[in-house]
């Protein structure tokens, strides 16, 4: 399988969705905008499909990836394409239906998470909405994390097949999302969370599992694993974060 991953370098972003699974099903790929412009990758070849006069259904923006001709655009549509292929993905049919609509209600509370931050407008710096970030930013800590959070403890509850896994008796790439979520919002709002694993138990116990994973475990330790940081869609400003009522 020859796979390109084209997303924004130095971020995890909504890249790092797609990097999981990739690292779980230990799939060669390429990461074309951290790549070396000298073997016609970087940004730059990147920002090429993207404004390509020649691709037919150019994608609006990364992460996106290119399987020889076909061109996936969108997270939770990617992982929807490889999850069958990579072994992560539930074999019943319309359990797959179920795995995608997890992972687009994911991708609401990343957007969420993201507009803490830039409430106002992206094109706007974060120094320029403060006042408006902390306040949703509080609201988000308040109601919209144990909203989000209080459903997906009760999917795991409610598994037919267990609560070891979002969807079905083994690991799909909704649990390797769902770790990587609630990574991100606690790399985010330490002080917030800082009981999550008393309210959500199962989630708690299923981002550990995750983590022990063999193949997740060597890229988190790896060069590959791009930290948190404050150009990326989870970032910790400690204005924003506060103890959850």
């Amino acid at each position: 399988m020859s796979l390109e991953l084209y997303y924004w370098d130095g971020l995890q972003g909504r890249g790092e969705f797609v990097r999981l699974a990739l690292e779980e099903a230990r799939v060669d790929y390429v990461e074309v905008a951290r790549g070396k412009p000298s073997k016609g990758l970087g940004t730059e070849a990147m920002m090429a499909v993207m404004d390509s006069p020649d691709e037919p259904y150019p994608p609006f923006a990364p992460p996106f990836l290119k399987d020889g001709d076909l061109v996936i655009a969108q997270t939770a549509n990617i992982l929807f394409n490889l999850g069958p292929r990579l072994k992560l993905a539930p074999e019943v049919e319309s359990l797959r239906y179920v795995a995608n609509g997890l992972q687009l209600t994911i991708a609401d509370v990343v957007t969420e998470a993201h507009d803490t931050h830039h409430p106002l407008a992206s094109g706007l710096y974060y120094e320029d909405q403060k006042d408006a970030a902390k306040v949703r930013a509080h609201d988000f800590i308040d109601h919209r994390i144990p909203k989000f959070m209080s459903y997906f403890e009760r999917v795991l509850a409610q598994n037919p097949a267990g609560d070891d896994f979002m969807v079905g008796d083994a690991l799909t790439y909704v649990d390797l999302s769902m770790f990587q979520l609630i990574d991100g919002l606690l790399y985010a709002f330490p002080r917030a969370l800082k009981r999550f694993g008393e309210h959500y138990p199962r989630l708690a116990a299923l981002h550990d599992r995750v983590i022990a994973r063999p193949n997740i475990a060597a890229y988190l330790d790896s060069d590959r694993r791009i930290d948190h940081n404050e150009s990326c869609v989870f970032r910790h400003y400690p204005e924003l974060d506060k103890a959850a009522t």
